[in-house]
């Protein structure tokens, strides 16, 4: 009986430590991730602090002058400059570059660094920039992904937006304030929303419902002011819509990186968390029958 009540004792005990390994995955993909992303966010505002050094986010103006002349005081003349809207438009950065701080106030989301690209170890590290879509600030439609339940969640709360709300990206080339036009629900194959559209516009882009990639959520907002750094200013503006090659990406990226279905990719974190509960749950509850029999 002894040597059969240790064999019992060693499989509760097998049971308890495999329902704690997959209690501890779901403990991961909920927050250990969100620790992965909060490190990778403050090495990339880090590399941004210098590059966004010379951006103002008010417009640029001067007193205006009144000059003397010989004869006497001369017309007064003003010196404000009046900033332009749309930024020119340059070349995509390389792929893991950060290029923008992106505020969201109605979600509580405040200088979260943008990093250029949509795979999976670029969403893993922050909100993702669409390749071949405009940068945000220039002509067309600049699309940006974010996760919406692990790696810090970005998006989570994406469907709070309304019309009207406000949307901040601070780039190298200025800042730029959008506001929400809509928001909608798409299926995973439609593509449509990275197309390039006539006026400056952003979209965000995240799966739906939470914790699924049966969907996706989409936020369209309308460029509404525009204050350009002074690299940047010094060319002329662009308001013509870059040439519609296409965002480099067959898919719209979801909770996790980019698939080559054709579809709007995106992977569900429903059936992973679920399944990770529900097996550690059960081997928990084996346990503690075992642990009664043994006793």
């Amino acid at each position: 009986m002894k040597r059969g009540h240790r064999a019992l004792r060693r499989v509760a005990l097998g049971l308890v430590t495999l329902g704690v390994l997959l209690l501890a995955f779901v403990a991961y993909q909920l927050w250990g991730t969100a620790l992965y992303e909060h490190n990778a966010q403050n090495q990339l505002r880090q590399e941004l602090r210098g590059k966004l050094a010379g951006v103002s986010r008010h417009p640029h103006t001067t007193t205006p002058t009144t000059p003397t002349t010989p004869t006497g005081p001369a017309p007064a003349t003003s010196t404000t400059v009046l900033t332009a809207r749309v930024a020119p438009t340059t070349a995509d950065p390389g792929a893991g570059t950060p290029i923008g701080l992106l505020t969201i106030p109605r979600i509580g989301m405040t200088d979260a660094a943008i990093v250029e690209g949509t795979d999976e170890h670029q969403l893993q590290q922050g909100p993702g920039h669409y390749s071949g879509t405009s940068l945000p600030g220039q002509a067309g439609n600049a699309a940006i992904a974010g996760h919406r339940t692990t790696y810090g969640a970005p998006f989570y709360n994406l469907n709070a937006l309304q019309p009207g709300d406000v949307i901040s990206v601070e780039t190298q080339q200025g800042f730029f304030q959008y506001q929400v036009v809509n928001a909608h629900v798409v299926s995973p194959n439609d593509t449509t929303v990275l197309n390039q559209t006539s006026s400056p516009e952003l979209t965000l882009t995240t799966c739906n419902p939470r914790y699924s990639a049966s969907q996706r959520l989409v936020v369209v907002a309308a460029l509404h002011t525009g204050v350009l750094a002074a690299s940047a200013a010094t060319g002329t503006p662009s308001t013509t819509v870059p040439k519609p090659t296409g965002p480099k990406v067959k898919t719209l990226a979801g909770e996790a990186g980019l698939s080559n279905t054709g579809a709007l990719s995106g992977r569900s974190t429903r059936g992973e968390v679920g399944q990770a509960v529900l097996w550690g749950a059960l081997t928990a509850a084996a346990a503690v029958l075992a642990l009664v029999a043994w006793r």
